[in-house]
């Protein structure tokens, strides 16, 4: 299981630093949310946090691309360091070429699907998926309560990459915690992107993210990926 902090819920005065302290607590990767103000109602990071976030650290660094016209942008992600750039189904018409021109840029490719989107729009590009990430919110804004029916979806996620042989990370999104992250990864689940129950936990981020992992490994199958 790899834990995925979002830095969405840290303190950008101190990006640095907030990195260090969930690298310090064993963190995987780092979750960057890239929002737009227009796919989804919030404006967060850009290329600039992106790279300052790669400067800090050597752990991958997961892209959330939560953007109108994802293409646009695709190479100043890349440039800034992204290792894995997911993009939206709701927001690509032609996504097979989106995932190929992320993988043309050396990036790992990824596609999301939030909550009301069913995981048939994504059938046919399953095995040029490096990820599949599961929104369990309604994408917009960190801190929001997990949504009960995304544990059936993440357990159809799983069945539909094993019945294609595919070897992406089923990654989920969206109102992680202690509380449900065994739930998550027995239901086969290999990343848990984590924001307010890592940075807000009360002992702290490190804590946070040892805590998640504590409470995921409790509910992971004997045969977890």
């Amino acid at each position: 299981m790899k834990i995925a902090p979002s830095i969405l819920s840290c303190d950008f005065a101190r990006l640095g630093e907030e990195i260090h302290a969930v690298e310090s607590g064993g963190a995987d990767w780092i979750h960057v949310d890239v929002m737009d103000g227009h796919f989804v109602p919030n404006i967060t990071i850009g290329p600039v946090i992106t790279e300052g976030a790669r400067r800090s650290t050597k752990l991958p660094l997961d892209v959330h691309l939560m953007i109108q016209e994802p293409e646009r942008y695709l190479e100043a992600f890349a440039k800034a360091g992204a290792d894995y750039l997911t993009v939206h189904q709701e927001v690509c018409p032609d996504l097979a070429r989106t995932l190929a021109r992320i993988r043309v840029l050396g990036v790992k490719a990824g596609v999301a699907v939030n909550p009301a989107t069913p995981l048939d729009s994504i059938r046919d590009v399953v095995r040029d998926l490096d990820l599949l990430l599961v929104m369990s919110v309604t994408p917009g804004f960190g801190g929001q309560s997990y949504i009960p029916t995304s544990t059936e979806k993440v357990r159809r996620a799983r069945q539909l990459l094993d019945e294609q042989g595919s070897a992406a990370e089923l990654e989920v999104d969206g109102g992680i915690d202690t509380g449900n992250a065994g739930l998550v990864a027995s239901m086969g689940a290999t990343v848990l992107v984590a924001g307010s129950a890592v940075y807000r936990h009360a002992g702290g981020a490190a804590d946070g993210v040892r805590a998640i992992r504590r409470a995921a490994g409790a509910g992971a199958p004997p045969q977890s990926r």
